[in-house]
């Protein structure tokens, strides 16, 4: 009897350890589903845009519930300018401040990630990125302004699709015309207006290196443009920006 009860046990127990297995493969198949699925679907969105400019992205969609929230009305400032509409002055600064590798990496600039790795580690919390302007323009596109490593995870995998189908120049393009400077200003030719009121084509090296040197808080920095900081970022980059050449 003792010897049919243990038998009847350790049956039992193996058919929850078969069910158990049972539900965690299926739920890793169904994960990785979703997983796949997702990057076919940014994949398809990046092919497309290789073509077609972008009508919004998701920090502008962000923004705008921000915005709306306050004011129902509220609107974003956003125009599209195509590449050669563009001051290179800008092109240049851009480069110089948020990535001087720009033209030789293929979306990821290792060194960088493994600097902020280290002082996040330092700081025992996630406050660099190490982003390349293609990663950023991943971001941007798809992703929220949140600070993880899943997040950046897929920032990764974006920007190298980015870097498969697009050209530098269209990469540098888009994230021109879709960068934040300022609250709900959008892109090189609404920040050259709302900044300094004339077209992106037009805009001079100092006033290229004040709108670069707002990227990294373009909302600190439009509610604060008599910043000291800002300032001297700005003299900075007007030096640096001799030194590039845009794609």
């Amino acid at each position: 009897m003792a010897s049919r009860a243990r038998k009847r046990a350790a049956g039992a127990g193996a058919g929850v350890g078969r069910m158990l297995r049972r539900g965690l493969a299926w739920a890793f198949t169904i994960l990785a589903t979703v997983f796949i699925t997702l990057q076919f679907w940014y994949f398809g969105h990046v092919l497309w845009w290789t073509q077609v400019d972008p009508g919004s992205t998701a920090f502008m969609r962000a923004e705008l519930d921000r915005l709306r929230e306050r004011d129902p009305d509220a609107a974003i400032d956003f125009r599209w300018v195509p590449y050669d509409q563009i001051s290179d002055n800008l092109k240049r600064a851009v480069i110089a401040a948020e990535d001087a590798r720009f033209t030789e990496h293929v979306g990821v600039d290792w060194a960088a990630i493994e600097s902020a790795f280290a002082r996040n580690t330092e700081r025992g919390r996630i406050a660099f990125g190490g982003s390349t302007i293609t990663m950023q323009l991943a971001k941007n596109l798809f992703l929220s302004g949140d600070r993880s490593y899943v997040r950046k995870g897929q920032e990764l995998l974006i920007a190298w699709m980015l870097e498969a189908l697009m050209s530098k120049q269209r990469i540098l393009e888009i994230y021109l015309n879709v960068a934040e400077w300022g609250e709900g200003v959008f892109g090189a030719e609404a920040a050259a207006h709302h900044h300094f009121r004339t077209p992106a084509r037009n805009l001079s090296p100092a006033q290229s290196a004040r709108l670069a040197a707002m990227l990294p808080r373009p909302r600190y920095y439009d509610r604060n443009p008599g910043s000291a900081a800002l300032a001297r970022r700005s003299a900075l980059l007007e030096r640096w920006l001799r030194d590039i050449t845009p794609p």
